[in-house]
């Protein structure tokens, strides 16, 4: 037995990623593309995935914080990286040094960046973020603070220890609101309208993830950077016509355990299930504290030799019990799909009201990644 499936592992499919990864290239021709690595690729492992995106060509990587880009840079990726979130001033040194691109959204961060670069005998490279309507980070461009919005991102862009490469923005609802979607896009060309009348220009405009990338090809604009896709994943029902996406991770456990209990028995903490016949019931390793969501307790199917088994009872930290009666050939040893072909997780998100990302982003560092090719 492989040392890293004795318990409980995931699998991480490289020629799916590199599947979807054309698969959405080609849906943007002449974009460049962002690969999204951010919190661990998802939980696909950052290295591993961007190495990969960097020998397919991807144009840029994109992370949320300093300590993921030093990851990759300390890794020997070498592609653009860019920081989607903050980073404080401070930390100018250490953006210069690993040559990584930050995301700038706030004129005295700017300044203080800018003062530190030029202290330095240097640029620091980064986009600006404009804010049309997600209000979360970015300079605020809403019809009332367009001209003060406008001002603030002359300021940034002209500033001397700062090489704007690029600027965009995020969407705050691009999978279900088309009005409110194209009124953040008519927001934003006129941001870049007006930023061009004053002689200000940049090479990346973008703001395209997953589902605008799909959704609204006219908002492509430089460079697209769609996340969820690129893992398999359609952010939302409206995009399943438009692509087709392979599930790149497949979580899955084995059976340690198979016995047979009495119509009646009760299962697992809190006696939330109790048997309504005599079954067979199979003990298998893997609970919340390897990403399996509690609240999918007595809710949710895995697949045993190629059919379903119902979860039953509740989910403990470390393992948890499947109805195994109708897989009568079930044995001690059986590797089961608590996610994956045939397993889907988006089935998982809707049953407790998440998203696929959260389900991704759970599973624990203490599940080994195994890469397939």
């Amino acid at each position: 037995m492989n040392d890293l499936r004795k318990r409980t592992w995931a699998e991480v499919h490289l020629d799916r990623l590199e599947s979807n990864y054309h698969a959405l290239r080609d849906k943007a021709p002449g974009c460049k593309f962002v690969g999204l690595v951010k919190a661990n690729a998802y939980g696909h492992g950052a290295v591993p995935v961007a190495r990969r995106l960097e020998t397919l060509g991807a144009d840029y990587l994109a992370v949320a914080c300093l300590d993921e880009a030093v990851e990759l840079r300390e890794a020997g990726v070498s592609a653009p990286v860019l920081i989607l979130g903050h980073t404080s001033p401070e930390y100018t040194r250490e953006l210069l040094e690993h040559q990584i691109t930050q995301t700038v959204y706030d004129p005295s961060m700017a300044r203080a960046f800018s003062d530190r670069a030029v202290s330095a005998g240097t640029k620091l490279r980064c986009h600006l973020k404009v804010d049309t309507g997600m209000s979360r980070l970015g300079v605020l461009c809403d019809e009332a603070g367009l001209e003060e919005g406008i001002d603030r991102l002359t300021e940034m862009a002209r500033l001397p220890g700062l090489d704007c490469e690029g600027i965009f923005m995020h969407f705050a609802d691009a999978d279900s609101s088309p009005e409110y979607t194209r009124m953040q896009i008519k927001r934003f060309r006129s941001v870049l309208g007006r930023l061009e009348e004053r002689e200000i220009h940049f090479s990346l405009r973008h703001c395209c993830a997953g589902a605008a990338a799909l959704n609204y090809p006219e908002a492509h604009l430089d460079m697209i950077r769609p996340g969820i896709p690129l893992y398999g994943c359609h952010p939302d029902p409206s995009t399943e016509d438009k692509i087709h996406l392979a599930p790149v991770m497949e979580l899955k456990t084995r059976i340690v355990s198979l016995r047979t209990l009495p119509k009646g028995a009760c299962v697992s903490y809190g006696r939330t299930y109790t048997l309504e016949r005599d079954s067979r019931v199979a003990v298998v390793p893997v609970g919340y504290a390897d990403g399996l969501h509690r609240g999918l307790s007595n809710r949710m199917d895995m697949l045993v030799r190629g059919r379903k088994a119902k979860q039953i009872g509740r989910i403990c930290m470390d393992m948890c019990m499947l109805d195994v009666t109708d897989v009568p050939e079930a044995q001690t040893g059986d590797v089961v799909t608590v996610f994956g072909d045939g397993a889907p997780l988006q089935a998982l998100a809707d049953t407790i009201g998440t998203i696929t990302y959260e389900l991704m982003c759970s599973v624990s560092p203490r599940v080994p990644r195994i890469y397939l090719d």
